[in-house]
């Protein structure tokens, strides 16, 4: 089982036009939806509203097939973020989290949860928000040895108040991230002034085995102690960006774990650059479409078939 750990939340979409529209989302829930449809267990951590958003974000994911038992139902009201889209597809985020069901997961929800899952995602505002950050601390610090800890911050600047407390909270984490996938625009928060590698290098050496370095259609850097390697990411037509990031994260876990590889595999440059690149092949796909609906496996297998034969 994978366990994805943090928020889940509506987005609302904004595009140049004017018009709105409310989709499930949040970097976790997004990348759990992500997982399943690439034909993962996996299962959520994390709180869901009983207002209708929180019923709607509910019924997407036993609609991808993902697993609920350990999701925490709460009467606070759903978490909100506003996504301005631009005319080249990127977004522009705010969000209203005071006082929301996503960040109330505490230490006391996580008793059942199994510490021996093969995989535990964590990110987003699931470091920032409280208790839910603290919650998420608790819970890397509790899996068992075998367990691969991938991390995606997603930074959100403002969404984080206090960006000195999450950087010491990021940092008091890195030892036992194993996997560490971070966009450029993060390093340059996370490192200000420090130029993205040399950023993705310093944290590599806090702990993770290896960093995913995303800088939207440029090339992904796979990022260990001794080697960088680029690869390349394919020309598509974007349609917006949202979830793109999260699908390319699930992407990775989807490969590694399909594969068969632990946690003691990741020091395989080899197996490590073929989960980024199909890694690469569902972000990119994700990219295409509108808001965050990511690709299922049969769908990234036709589309490879595609590219293979063009």
């Amino acid at each position: 089982m994978i366990v994805v750990a943090g928020e889940s939340l509506v987005d609302l979409l904004v595009r140049a036009d004017g018009s709105v529209r409310a989709v499930p989302g949040g970097g976790p829930y997004n990348t759990a939806r992500a997982l399943a449809r690439l034909g993962s267990t996996v299962a959520v951590a994390g709180c869901l509203s009983d207002d209708r958003f929180g019923e709607m974000l509910r019924r997407q994911l036993e609609r991808d097939g993902v697993l609920l038992d350990f999701a925490v139902t709460t009467d606070h009201p759903t978490t909100l973020a506003v996504a301005e889209i631009e005319a080249d597809g990127t977004a522009h985020y705010r969000f209203y989290l005071t006082g929301t069901a996503a960040s109330g997961l505490l230490p006391s929800h996580l008793s059942q949860l199994p510490t021996d899952a093969a995989v535990l995602h964590i990110g987003t505002l699931g470091l920032v928000m409280e208790p839910i950050g603290s919650t998420i601390e608790v819970l890397v610090g509790s899996v068992s040895d075998s367990v691969v800890v991938f991390a995606d911050p997603n930074y959100r600047p403002a969404a984080t108040g206090d960006p000195a407390a999450y950087r010491d909270r990021l940092d008091r984490l890195m030892p036992r991230i194993d996997v560490l996938k971070v966009g450029v625009d993060d390093l340059a928060w996370l490192h200000p002034g420090a130029e993205p590698l040399a950023a993705a290098r310093t944290m590599v050496a806090r702990g993770p085995v290896v960093a995913l370095v995303t800088d939207g259609d440029a090339p992904v850097r796979v990022v260990t102690r001794s080697t960088v390697v680029e690869l390349p990411v394919p020309s598509v037509p974007v349609v917006d960006t949202v979830g793109a990031g999260d699908a390319f994260g699930a992407g990775f876990v989807a490969a590694w774990t399909d594969a068969g590889h632990g946690r003691t595999d990741l020091g395989d440059l080899d197996q490590v650059v073929a989960a980024a690149e199909y890694a690469i092949t569902v972000g990119a796909m994700a990219a295409t479409r509108h808001g965050a609906d990511p690709p299922t496996r049969d769908e990234v297998s036709q589309w490879t078939t595609t590219l293979s034969g063009a």
